[in-house]
């Protein structure tokens, strides 16, 4: 198998910019535009996020935290060559979406298949591994990933759930930027290329607040936060806000970016 192609998890590219990273011309359409395609040995897929595709039909792709629940095309099955190609856990697949027809594709990362729904059209659950690509922005300490608590006939799912979907973490990130909402700290300030778009994301609302029904509105109710203070934090039960981290930092001389760079 070919070296993998430099994509940028979590970057936005159109059309034109992957044909010339492959090194392809733009085909102008077919399978290119419309959701998925092989190149080579690989698999390239294009969706939308909860929107009607190029052909009108809305299969209501979304994310379920870190994973993506995905629809094939229109009389698509599981036992058709292109799908089961795509699914098989060999296979090199580079998944793409966006929440806007007419905005560029983020790129989600090298996917695997981890469950295939025998429906019409096929279902596809999508899993954005560890060892594929490395999500560094969730809190390792705070994700529990089949973690539920129980309260009679009522089901709570765990705030892990809403901070790690990536639509929201980049809705978050568009509104707030990348500096730590608590001490202002910015990791490409720091590290240069190898700091740039990291961040925690931090979830405002209490845990005992967020039911099943839950929807999240990640302008609001996310803020970006650095691992230290995102750490901080959740020193305390009830959580901290960040307005009483905030406190606490100013209470002392020196600064906190001071403590984290040392003096230049």
């Amino acid at each position: 198998m070919s070296e993998p192609f430099p994509f940028r998890v979590g970057s936005d590219y159109g059309r034109k910019d992957i044909f010339e990273l492959l090194g392809i011309p733009d085909p102008k359409g077919g399978n290119w535009y419309t959701g998925y395609t092989s190149h080579g040995d690989d698999w390239f897929i294009f969706c939308g996020i909860e929107i009607a595709g190029r052909t009108g039909h809305n299969y209501h792709n979304h994310f379920s935290g870190d994973e993506l629940v995905w629809f094939g095309k229109t009389g698509s099955n599981a036992n058709q060559p292109s799908i089961k190609a795509m699914t098989n856990p060999a296979a090199r697949v580079y998944l793409f979406y966006r929440e806007d027809d007419r905005q560029a594709f983020t790129f989600a990362g090298l996917a695997r298949a981890i469950s295939v729904d025998e429906a019409n059209p096929v279902s596809v659950v999508w899993s954005f591994s560890s060892e594929r690509v490395s999500h560094p922005e969730i809190l390792p300490n705070e994700i529990t990933p089949f973690e539920k608590v129980y309260e009679g006939a009522r089901k709570q799912i765990t705030v892990n759930t809403y901070e790690r979907d990536p639509n929201a973490r980049k809705r978050c990130l568009k509104k707030w930027g990348l500096a730590c909402s608590v001490c202002s700290f910015e990791f490409s300030q720091a590290y240069g290329d190898l700091g740039a778009g990291f961040i925690h994301v931090h979830h405002l609302r209490p845990l005992n607040e967020i039911g099943e029904k839950y929807e999240l509105d990640p302008e609001n109710e996310l803020r970006p936060v650095c691992p230290n203070c995102h750490a901080m934090l959740h020193r305390k039960s009830p959580t901290l806000s960040i307005e009483e981290l905030k406190a606490i930092i100013n209470r002392h001389s020196e600064p906190i970016q001071d403590l984290v760079l040392g003096d230049t």
